[in-house]
């Protein structure tokens, strides 16, 4: 008569249970928002490329596509692809012309915006000025040289 009795076993199951329940969504919480950080991590890094690009290589304005940052070595490779840490990076500019001077924006949605397999909730946007700007996924829509929706984030 050693051991466990099979209703002992069936409450310690239930119980890791219950713990993996509710320790599950945290966990996925949390990986969410560290893809966030990194996706507005990575905006920073973006432009602070591409005022080094327009600096050195551009010659007064702005790269045009994520490639164009990759290539002399001003992003990481993977941050070049357009995909990182479950986001997705779009950017667009706008050269200089007449009495215009050079813009540039740069938009990271996130790859899963919705269900248990989420890889962020918010969209973030970075233009030439600098500010960074979040918004629910889906609010911030990018253009020429350009970014709309969203409000600016405070960190």
């Amino acid at each position: 008569q050693k051991g466990f009795s099979l209703i002992e076993l069936l409450i310690v199951v239930v119980i890791i249970g219950i713990i993996a329940a509710i320790a599950i969504p945290n966990l996925l919480a949390a990986r969410r928002s560290a893809n966030e950080g990194s996706a507005i991590s990575s905006l920073r890094t973006l432009h602070g490329a591409q005022m080094t690009y327009q600096a050195t290589t551009g010659a007064g304005n702005y790269a045009n596509a994520l490639t164009d940052l990759g290539t002399p070595g001003l992003i990481d490779s993977v941050l070049a692809s357009g995909t990182k840490s479950g986001y997705g990076f779009t950017m667009s500019a706008q050269a200089s012309g007449t009495g215009t001077p050079a813009t540039f924006a740069a938009v990271a949605k996130p790859v899963t915006a919705t269900g248990v397999t989420a890889t962020g909730t918010r969209d973030f946007g970075i233009a030439t000025e600098g500010v960074l700007n979040g918004g629910a996924a889906g609010a911030i829509t990018l253009g020429t040289g350009s970014f709309s929706g969203g409000t600016p984030l405070n960190n």
